[in-house]
């Protein structure tokens, strides 16, 4: 959380292996959110619009008490190469959205992906059951797909609420930022207690 005269702003990252939709779930919540009630979506990627460093969309997501409260959505790159890059966006962090490709091929990647994202919070000293986290099935339109189910008991280590997702012009993204936002605003009615 980083705060401000009477505003806070709170640093949500998508957490995930590469190719599981990270960026796909911001750029869709960038084009139905009002632009008056975000910011730009700054992304550096490769050529292949591959995201090499991190997604950035500020969202106005609400006034609580007497404070403005900011959501400041991250992606991180999948791909191993990006560890380094990983661990630096994390830093700070108020909560994880954790995009799971929810390919039967992918699901080596994703487990990889999750003892990934616990090995950089004990880099920082934290314990991944401390931060807020939802997980996102994602990609569940496609075919040879993993039950929720067996997904689930792969990679919900810490009963995190999950919710199913296609990022593609389905359902998912903006449920599953309403799903975080709603963790977020308890815990900062919490603090003003």
């Amino acid at each position: 959380m980083h705060r401000s005269v009477n505003e806070v702003a709170y640093k949500i990252v998508y957490y995930g292996p590469g190719l599981s939709g990270k960026t796909t779930n911001l750029r869709r919540v960038r084009d139905i959110i009002a632009p008056e009630h975000r910011g730009r979506l700054v992304t550096l990627c490769t050529r292949g619009e591959r995201t090499v460093f991190f997604d950035f969309l500020p969202i106005n997501f609400a006034s609580i008490g007497n404070d403005r409260v900011r959501l400041h959505l991250y992606s991180v790159p999948g791909q191993a190469y990006y560890s380094l890059s990983r661990r630096v966006i994390l830093d700070g962090v108020d909560g994880i959205v954790f995009v799971a490709d929810s390919q039967t091929e992918r699901m080596d990647a994703s487990i990889d992906s999750i003892e990934d994202l616990e090995s950089n919070m004990e880099s920082y000293g934290l314990e991944l059951s401390e931060i807020p986290t939802v997980l996102q099935f994602n990609k569940r339109d496609l075919p040879s797909i993993a039950s929720t189910e067996h997904m689930d008991k792969l990679l919900n280590r810490y009963e995190w609420p999950s919710i199913e997702s296609v990022a593609i012009g389905g359902a998912g993204p903006v449920e599953t930022l309403k799903m975080m936002a709603t963790i977020i605003a308890k815990r900062h009615v919490g603090l003003l207690s």
